[in-house]
């Protein structure tokens, strides 16, 4: 970003559940020449009408506190603040967490474990509309490209191409049923579960509950302790 004297600092809104990392973020921010620090929200109530009454030029939100920020309000947020740009934060390091927030609205994507240095370089990459991918996760996403206007808008367009049948069995085993309870809420067999389920972990890189369980609170399919 131009630093020079006659530049526009950028105005950035902080979004996290976490008061400790909004304070590392102000300490890392609060002193940058360019950047002009507007808001700080712990809340998800608050994050729509802030940037809204707001309107900063960044909005860095945090995915990874249930209930707070999913792809669902960068959707909202990218469609009723659009002169806001997105920079996720999150603790989430595999690609499908960033393809899902790019393709929602975001425009960047960095991880908590990054360097300082990582955060602010996606600052001034994003506040003029460019997109920043953490390099710690670009070399394994080589793939990851910013969305065009049409697909930006699209629900679940990564949902990674899950058919309604994947969709229903990962958030079925994210709530923590076997998969015999998954077989019988659905009517098929405990074969076909296990078909479906195979089916969406190599679409989403993973066979981890946990990581179904992570990946659903993110779609904003199931809240914290859903059963």
């Amino acid at each position: 970003m131009d630093s020079s004297p006659g530049a526009a600092a950028a105005r950035v809104l902080i979004a996290d559940g976490h008061p400790l990392v909004i304070r590392g973020v102000r300490h890392l921010l609060e002193n940058e020449p360019d950047v002009d620090l507007v808001g700080e929200l712990s809340s998800r109530s608050q994050i729509v009408q802030g940037i809204l009454d707001l309107k900063p030029d960044v909005a860095i939100l945090e995915t990874g506190v249930p209930g707070l920020c999913g792809i669902d309000l960068i959707r909202q947020l990218a469609a009723q603040a659009p002169t806001t740009f997105i920079l996720v934060l999150s603790a989430h390091e595999e690609r499908v967490y960033a393809q899902q927030a790019l393709l929602a609205g975001a425009r960047g994507y960095v991880v908590k474990r990054s360097p300082g240095e990582i955060l602010l370089q996606a600052v001034r990459a994003v506040r003029y509309g460019g997109l920043f991918l953490d390099p710690a996760l670009a070399g394994q996403a080589p793939e990851i490209s910013l969305p065009t206007d049409a697909e930006s808008g699209r629900s679940g367009s990564l949902a990674l191409s899950l058919t309604n049948r994947e969709r229903a069995v990962v958030k079925l085993i994210a709530q923590g049923f076997t998969n015999k309870e998954v077989a019988l809420k659905l009517g098929i067999s405990t074969k076909s579960v296990e078909t479906y389920r195979v089916r969406a972990g190599d679409k989403l890189d993973t066979r981890s509950r946990a990581k179904f369980t992570q990946y659903a609170m993110m779609q904003g399919w199931i809240g914290a302790g859903s059963r």
